[in-house]
């Protein structure tokens, strides 16, 4: 068994486990979050903005199964657990900043791709009902303005473009369009998602430096035995 200044370490793993439990149920509740608010946007923003979120959910349940293996492996002192559990952090954190670098270099195109999945939905008029519900929310009308509504399938804009909902002869219409609101929207909800990564990978580096120690010390025991 190791001692000393090793066997603190082995404790300071097996309470970072506990942490990356919780952070566990932190990334599934901050991937709820987030596909909850997106999810009565989804036709006309597209599915590939609550995909992130899914992935989150998806990582939080996996998050648990590594803190199991983790915890296992300090408190066995196994050294084929604690590398294998390093190996894997290690593994996550790359797919993290090569997932975090394509986000910034493809940060741009997201705006075009909202603006561009927007439009063809007021086209095809299948998106109707999530259309309303943005309108309302956000109190705008269209992409840019209430004239994008002319390339409808009906050729003018809905009830929910006016500011009274409709139940006057006439209609005041929002001046504002949707574009800029729905994209802000998003981007907060993308931002939740960016700062929960960070924030895990930061703690990662601990957990791979933590079970790199304890595993060099196992290592060595075995050697001398």
């Amino acid at each position: 068994m190791v001692e000393g200044g090793m066997k603190c370490i082995r404790v300071l793993l097996f309470a970072f486990n506990v942490l990356f439990t919780l952070i566990g149920i932190g990334l599934i509740a901050g991937g709820a979050y987030v596909q909850i608010n997106l999810k009565g946007y989804s036709e006309i923003i597209g599915g590939q903005f609550s995909a992130a979120a899914v992935f989150l959910i998806i990582l939080g349940v996996f998050i648990f199964m590594i803190a199991a293996f983790g915890c296992c492996g300090a408190y066995k002192e196994n050294y084929c657990c604690i590398m294998t559990f390093a190996g894997i952090l290690v593994i996550i954190f790359i797919c993290e900043m090569a997932a975090g670098i394509a986000g910034f270099i493809y940060k741009d195109k997201v705006d075009e791709q909202i603006s561009k999945l927007m439009k063809e939905s007021i086209k095809d008029g299948k998106a109707l009902d999530d259309w309303n519900k943005v309108q309302q929310e956000f109190k705008c009308c269209g992409v840019n303005s209430s004239s994008d509504w002319e390339t409808s399938v009906n050729a003018s804009f809905p009830d929910s473009c006016c500011s009274d909902g409709g139940k006057s002869p006439t209609c005041k219409h929002y001046d504002v369009g949707c574009y800029t609101e729905l994209k802000e929207f998003v981007k907060d909800k993308i931002v939740v998602i960016g700062g929960i990564g960070v924030g895990f990978a930061v703690i990662q580096i601990i957990g791979i430096l933590f079970a790199c120690c304890l595993g060099r010390a196992v290592k060595k025991e075995y050697e001398v035995v």
